[in-house]
């Protein structure tokens, strides 16, 4: 079936959605729904949906936002707008985003069944290109190709997956036996990794989840994609705990031959042992899910268990800290970021049996809300996501975010002393301009756009000295080089640089360099 996200801030418009629609008809179903947009990306990253439902306007993130988040994740998603905003602006960028219908409230259930009815012929069009495709390369690719290409499927979403397709299409043969997830974790703690040394992790891993895991299974596979591994085992029922033992080798060993890799630590979450192909994407979150554990039970080890969620108020905390990060940003200030880092440490300290899975995503929220009110890169940003994922302790998470805080805050102020001496940078460029005419200080406040009292004040502030007595260094300074390189005459000059009294030029002059115009062209000329 395909996946569909429904988000929008108001309660009442994702039940109208939800119930205007036979979804079951279209052969889609709604697997999340979302109150604001953080949430709705981390659905979209964590479910691969096919199609998005959005409003535009909502908290946390707006759904423009959320939209070009979404399509940097997903490219091929399929997004519907639902807003009560009919402003051309609003389309305009959603169709720059690659939105394929903008629906505007109240929804008129007709326009909606033949937007998505349309969308389920896309998207069936799309999964018959990929088959073929696959089809054509199927008699050309290895076994163990094809079956990394099964969890490269299976964790992209594109389709659920039957016992017959998974035999035909990815040589992956279950017959009757159990099937067992599992999720590898690399943890680089802030750590660059060389190319050479990625591809040696990835070789020895593969050599060993051969010699350690495969044995004891019927069918197995293992597909590393940048710092994670994720495994598809299945054998027959009974040997879940020789399965389960061999994995705790392959941990063994990789813990045991770390020296060859570097600085990287390693963890396995275990999927809960399922009997039916449907359930395998449920079982693959549970795996990674167990993993992120890693950050209260500690690393090296194999963890199976997701607990449940604690009593983490997580919004609450959020609110805290977004308030600190308005101020912080607004006065541009390091120590009242601190205190925004400090609250969010704070409140996850204060909760007992707060899960691994809930500071991950506490610290990605944060990290997200601080990026989106700076206003900062999206480079930024993305290097902070995949930083955190490379974490394996909660204290670096909160250095991460640290380093985020400082970095982007680093942008602010370069931004604004660019803001600040812009003014400046132009009425130095109005004088190099127009030394030789009669100007004023109007004049020049006229062409940067500020009043004369303000203006003053912040030239002599940035440079250290007054309008005046700059404009009065070009015009001398020009005068002198007239005077060493021309034959133009004293009074020639003395009009040549913005003086109409020759008197007052010649004693100006003289005050600045300490002779008359006449004697420094003898002495100097």
């Amino acid at each position: 079936m395909w996946k569909v996200i429904i988000a929008d801030d108001e309660k009442l418009i994702c039940r109208l959605i939800e119930t205007l629609i036979d979804w079951e008809t279209l052969d889609m179903e709604i697997v999340g729904k979302a109150e604001n947009g953080l949430e709705a990306l981390r659905m979209v990253e964590e479910l691969h949906p096919h199609l998005l439902i959005t409003d535009i306007r909502m908290p946390g993130c707006d759904g423009l936002e959320l939209i070009r988040q979404a399509r940097e994740l997903s490219p091929d998603i399929e997004i519907v707008i639902i807003s009560g905003y009919a402003h051309f602006e609003y389309a305009k960028t959603a169709i720059a985003y690659g939105v394929g219908s903008y629906i505007l409230k109240p929804v008129n259930q007709a326009e909606l069944n033949k937007t998505l009815q349309k969308i389920v012929l896309r998207l069936e069009e799309r999964g018959k290109r990929e088959r073929t495709e696959e089809d054509r390369e199927s008699g050309q690719s290895a076994p163990q190709r094809r079956r990394e290409e099964l969890l490269r499927d299976l964790l992209e979403g594109k389709r659920e997956f039957t016992e017959e397709e998974l035999a035909e299409s990815y040589q992956f043969h279950i017959c009757g036996c159990q099937l067992q997830t599992f999720f590898l974790k690399l943890d680089l703690d802030g750590e660059e990794l060389s190319n050479p040394a990625r591809t040696i992790i990835r070789q020895k891993a593969e050599e060993m989840f051969q010699a350690t895991v495969l044995p004891s299974c019927t069918e197995g596979a293992l597909f590393l994609r940048n710092f994670a591994g994720y495994g598809l085992l299945s054998y027959p029922p009974g040997e879940q705990d020789r399965v389960r033992h061999s994995l705790r080798e392959l941990l063994k060993q990789l813990e045991a031959n770390k020296s060859l890799f570097g600085k990287v630590e390693f963890t396995i979450g275990l999927g809960r042992p399922i009997q039916e192909v449907r359930e395998l994407a449920g079982s693959m979150n549970t795996a990674r899910l167990a993993a992120e554990e890693r950050l209260i039970e500690g690393r090296g080890r194999m963890l199976e268990d997701v607990p449940p969620d604690s009593s983490l108020p997580k919004q609450a905390i959020l609110n805290r800290y977004t308030k600190l990060v308005d101020h912080g940003i607004d006065i541009i200030d390091g120590d009242t970021l601190r205190l925004a880092r400090e609250s969010l440490r704070a409140g996850v300290l204060a909760v007992s049996r707060v899960r691994g899975r809930e500071i991950f995503e506490l610290v990605l929220d944060a990290g997200k809300i601080f990026s989106l009110r700076a206003g900062s890169s999206d480079e930024a940003a993305q290097a902070f996501q995949q930083r955190c994922g490379q974490c394996g302790r909660t204290e670096l998470l909160f250095r991460e975010l640290e380093q985020l805080h400082t970095q982007v805050l680093r942008e602010l102020k370069e931004r604004q002393e660019n803001e600040t001496t812009r003014p400046i940078r132009m009425a130095k460029q109005f004088v190099q301009e127009n030394y030789g005419r009669n100007i004023t200080l109007e004049d020049v406040c006229g062409a940067v756009g500020f009043s004369s009292t303000y203006f003053s004040a912040l030239f002599k502030k940035e440079t250290g000295e007054g309008f005046s007595k700059y404009l009065t260094q070009v015009r001398i300074d020009r005068a002198k080089e007239l005077l060493r390189e021309t034959g133009l005459s004293v009074a020639e000059v003395c009009e040549a640089v913005g003086y109409s009294d020759r008197k007052h030029f010649t004693q100006t002059f003289h005050k600045m360099t300490g002779v008359n115009p006449a004697e420094f062209r003898r002495l100097y000329g």
